[in-house]
């Protein structure tokens, strides 16, 4: 393994979940308080399990880049592009391609762009978010790619 990381969805998503306790408590409160904390606290363990199980990993191996579910041989990547920023937000809209594979997360300031090579694959390239765009290119494509 050359470079692993998770993206998990943005922590203050774990803090607005906590709203379901009191949201719960106050559905429940005709027939008991008691009843309402607890179905709260149980829905909020639910959503904490949901929350663990959202994070989806990016890969990179020896013979394979691995973007969420979507996998791709490296011998057909042509090239990779760190982004940050403005950057990275005119590449996730203005200059952006439908056909592109996308495997963006909010709350993730940094974006690498996957040039693709494979002639049977009508995806021109991958747009990945990370944290660590610098880091994920250099075991991408062996050094440090220049940012356009």
């Amino acid at each position: 393994m050359l470079y692993r990381e998770r993206l998990w969805p943005a922590r203050w998503i774990l803090v607005a979940t906590l709203l379901v306790v009191p949201a719960s408590a106050l559905v429940f409160a005709p027939l008991s308080w008691t009843v309402g904390i607890v179905v709260g606290v149980v829905l909020y363990i639910g959503c904490v399990a949901l929350y663990l199980t959202a994070g989806v990993p990016v890969e990179v191996t020896d013979g394979t880049f691995r973007a969420g579910r979507a996998r791709i041989e490296r011998r057909y990547i042509a090239g990779a592009s760190a982004f940050r920023g403005p950057e990275a937000t005119a590449q996730r809209g203005p200059h952006l391609d439908a056909r592109a594979f996308l495997l963006l997360r909010g709350g993730v300031d940094g974006l690498v762009r996957v040039e693709l090579s494979d002639p049977d694959d009508p995806t021109p390239y991958w747009l990945v978010s990370t944290r660590n765009p610098d880091l994920l290119v250099s075991k991408l494509i062996g050094a440090v790619a220049s940012r356009e």
